[in-house]
């Protein structure tokens, strides 16, 4: 018997019939001896719906009711499930994040977790109780609902796998798993068996959608496996495990890109210390993640600033470096949001000389120039314009043999 904790994610619940499709699912798990709790998503559409109804009303929204309107979503489905799974003859029973409770810190629409009580859950599983948990909340140190921000659920559910020591969180979405690459580009791209917690943080972080980032790190360290696998295939999914359960590492695990990167220029600025933290700081200070980062210096005693941030962030980053102008005494910033990041991801990169080259090569060889580098232990990364974008993921696949 193995405890486990299954998280369904919007399109999972999308309407009553796929409610009752994953109560079914989760009664499947209960007949075979295993100890069930299950973390919820709101329905399909539902999130978006609620963010717009504040928006109408108030562009500059307090932060702390937004929480309270959009952690509705949740709860809804919590509670549907929970029917669902009773009309199926098995006791569960539904519950806010407030009543576990999910601790928070107090930064509402994107807190971080601190703490989850699961004595109380672990306690009612071993009676033969199925807690059916609302994702995406929790309650802040004002005793506020805090909501945990976009793809939140994740987190939820790896969190409170933790809590309850489960053997694995099962993570249901709309994809049967983790591949190669995105196979609505490249129709050879292969569903991997099992990924390493690094492979899929840097995966999730340059781009590949089917985990949250915050919650592979929170898997990783807490060292909670991980399967994603689909609500509507019956198919095994992809485990997401510690280096050591995999055996024969390969060297490139898969490619992924991202379409939501802006590149920003700041010319000639003065090449003296101090300069780019004159430029970064206040990024930093505003919230705006800096991503890729060159220098280029010239002979005349400036330097090219190029980075990447958000497009989303592209207009605040703008005004947060020209509120520091004089400071810095730049010529001027350019910017380019039609650019594309694309990124070889595998662990088998430390002990394997050659992967960047074989990257850099096959972009030549289709005409593809490169506008910035950033590398990890395990990860390479350029930004291409975004015309380029399916041409070199697929060029890229076929290189370093990942084609099925």
């Amino acid at each position: 018997m193995a405890r486990i904790v299954m998280k369904f994610g919007g399109t999972s619940v999308a309407d009553l019939d796929r409610i009752r499709n994953v109560a079914t699912r989760v009664q499947r798990e209960v007949a075979a001896g295993h100890e069930v709790a299950v973390v919820v998503s709101a329905m399909a559409g539902t999130t978006n719906q609620l963010v717009a109804w504040c928006q109408g009303l108030s562009p500059m929204f307090d932060a702390r009711e937004y929480d309270t309107v959009v952690a509705t979503g949740e709860q809804v489905t919590a509670g549907l499930l929970a029917i669902a799974l009773q009309n199926l003859g098995l006791e569960a029973r539904s519950w806010m994040g407030w009543q576990i409770a999910v601790d928070t810190d107090g930064q509402h629409g994107k807190a971080r977790i601190n703490d989850i009580e699961g004595e109380e859950l672990i306690t009612r599983m071993q009676a033969g109780q199925i807690p059916v948990v609302a994702g995406f909340q929790g309650i802040g140190p004002d005793n506020r609902i805090t909501t945990l921000g976009r793809g939140g659920s994740d987190t939820s559910a790896v969190a409170l796998a933790a809590a309850l020591k489960a053997d694995r969180c099962d993570i249901y979405t709309d994809v049967d798993g983790v591949y190669t690459t995105d196979p609505r580009i490249v129709a050879k791209a292969r569903k991997l068996d099992k990924i390493t917690y690094e492979e899929m943080l840097e995966l999730a972080s340059v781009g590949a959608k089917v985990l949250q980032t915050r919650s592979v790190e929170l898997a990783m360290k807490e060292k909670v496996r991980v399967q994603v696998l689909s609500s509507f295939v019956e198919a095994p999914g992809t485990l997401v495990v510690d280096e050591d359960e995999i055996v024969e590492q390969e060297i490139v695990a898969g490619i992924a890109y991202s379409r939501d990167e802006a590149k920003v220029t700041v010319r000639r600025v003065p090449d003296k210390p101090g300069i780019a933290a004159a430029i970064f700081v206040p990024l930093a200070e505003a919230g705006i993640n800096v991503d890729m980062i060159v220098q280029n210096v010239s002979a005349d005693g400036t330097t090219d600033m190029t980075f990447t941030v958000g497009k989303t962030d592209l207009v605040q980053a703008l005004a947060s470096l020209d509120g520091v102008k004089n400071a810095i005494g730049y010529a001027e910033i350019s910017t380019d949001k039609d650019v594309a990041k694309i990124s070889v991801v595998g662990v088998g990169m430390r002990s394997h000389a050659g992967v960047a080259g074989t990257m850099f090569k096959t972009l030549a060889e289709k005409g593809i120039n490169i506008l910035v580098i950033s590398t990890s232990e395990i990860k390479v990364s350029v930004l291409i314009a975004a015309e380029y974008t399916e041409l070199a993921v697929r060029a890229l696949h076929t290189a370093y043999g990942l084609d099925a």
